[in-house]
């Protein structure tokens, strides 16, 4: 518990310095930009758009407040409302030992409770540990807040009705005045259930002038947690950002706090942020959504795979999840990558490990941060490309022993591009259209 209490107090001192700081139909799409790239920045100069004191060397603060700062002043331009985000701040953190997932800090209820919730775009539901049986206990430790949500501790919460549009599960209301929620997961065995509840989301303008706005949202109240939510991950709760109306995207839309869309971007450093409205840029390129209506997700069609200097045409369909942290192919995608990886690598590959995951590992010697590797790179319907970043996982075996790990798992089915090929990454929607924006930090 101190542990959790220390890091979520760092958490705090991180988003209060940190501050990285009109619907229209369209078919749903997915778009691809570098940032700050050789050609944007020629792009830019041509047109007179010279960031003032010029362009920042990439990884540092002046950088990536330039980078949010162009970002705000397009949403501004573009919306009819500022951009929101949380109340205590729009950075975000990845948290190695709670899943290696991003989080952020949301205050609920009346008077607010602060919850370090997990952010996942393979998910709808927003959900926080409520009078939970069998959990862990929950990071706490903000002033104000408390180590579980419980609706009678908040004068402005009240139970869904099961004759809500927003219950899926009628049919189990028979025991209960309140709708029950079950959202099970693709880690294996790992679900939340419980009800759900209308309670106020602290959010705040992202603009010269920041207002705090209270906006009557649903969630659920989780009673049973499964699986990974166990072990580490998302102690706190999770906040689904995924298409279907009841996630707070969708909810803050279609009460016309916001634009409907959001945007969401991932540093190398481990560190990012969130905002509700933005926009993107102006330049990018794009790819449609391939939208199962009964279940819409970020997926999209992969047209091809570029490993080094070997390019393959193979159309599959996968899914952006942050809320998933390694990528999932099945085959052919799988074998193609791993094996045309392997065959450009000088390096020994480990000998199989059940301890680890992944397939295509390589030894380290005592003076190797990392071996040298092809890039990889998809391709998407009209012909965008997407660099993945950071390929690979430095896994420690023993004491000054370490191997390094393409970090993609074999998968029977599902294809998963998850949050470590998102680095570098913004990932933004704009009603059911998806964009990606990429650059360096």
């Amino acid at each position: 518990m101190t542990s959790r209490l220390l890091l979520l107090h760092a958490l705090l001192l991180l988003f209060a310095a940190v501050g990285v700081d009109g619907r229209r139909r369209a078919p749903p799409s997915l778009e691809f930009h570098h940032r700050f790239s050789a050609r944007l920045r020629g792009w830019a100069d041509a047109r007179g758009h010279e960031l003032p004191g010029g362009w920042p060397p990439p990884g540092g603060a002046a950088y990536v407040a330039a980078l949010a700062g162009h970002d705000r002043h397009r949403a501004l331009a573009a919306a009819d409302h500022p951009p929101l985000t949380f109340s205590e701040g729009n950075a975000t953190l990845k948290v190695s030992n709670l899943g290696f997932l991003h989080y952020a800090l949301v205050t609920v209820g009346t008077p607010g409770h602060t919850f370090m919730v997990a952010l996942d775009t393979g998910s709808d539901l927003f959900w926080l540990p409520c009078q939970c049986d069998g959990c862990p206990p929950p990071a706490s430790g903000a002033s104000g807040s408390a180590s579980f949500y419980i609706p009678s501790m908040s004068s402005t919460s009240q139970a869904v009705p099961c004759n809500s549009d927003f219950c899926d599960h009628r049919k189990d209301c028979s025991t209960t005045s309140s709708c029950p929620y079950k959202m099970v997961y693709v880690s294996a065995d790992t679900s939340s259930s419980g009800f759900l509840v209308e309670d106020v989301l602290y959010l705040s303008t992202e603009d010269n002038h920041p207002q705090i706005l209270k906006a009557q949202i649903m969630f659920g109240c989780g009673q049973v947690q499964t699986g990974s939510f166990l072990d580490a991950a998302a102690p706190n709760g999770l906040f689904g950002l995924g298409i279907d109306m009841i996630s707070v995207p969708s909810i803050l839309a279609h009460k016309g706090l916001t634009s409907d869309s959001f945007s969401m971007c991932f540093g190398r450093d481990g560190i990012g942020r969130i905002s509700f409205g933005d926009q993107g840029s102006s330049d990018q390129e794009e790819t449609p959504l391939d939208i199962n209506q009964k279940h819409p997700t970020y997926a999209i069609t992969i047209t091809g795979i570029t490993v080094g200097t070997e390019p393959m045409d193979l159309e599959f369909s996968t899914i952006f999840d942050t809320g998933t942290t390694f990528t999932y192919l099945a085959d052919p995608a799988y074998t193609y990558i791993t094996q045309s990886f392997h065959t450009q690598v000088r390096a020994n590959r480990h000998a199989a490990d059940t301890r680890i995951p992944f397939e295509y590992c390589y030894d380290l010697s005592s003076s190797e941060a990392r071996i040298q590797t092809p890039g990889v790179s998809f391709r998407t319907v009209g012909g965008s490309l997407f660099p993945v970043i950071d390929l690979g996982q430095v896994i420690s075996i023993q004491q000054h022993e370490y191997v390094y790990c393409l970090a993609i798992v074999k998968s029977t089915k599902l294809n998963i591009i998850g949050r470590m090929y998102i680095i570098s990454y913004c990932l933004s929607s704009e009603l059911k259209q998806y964009h990606v924006f990429m650059y360096e930090l």
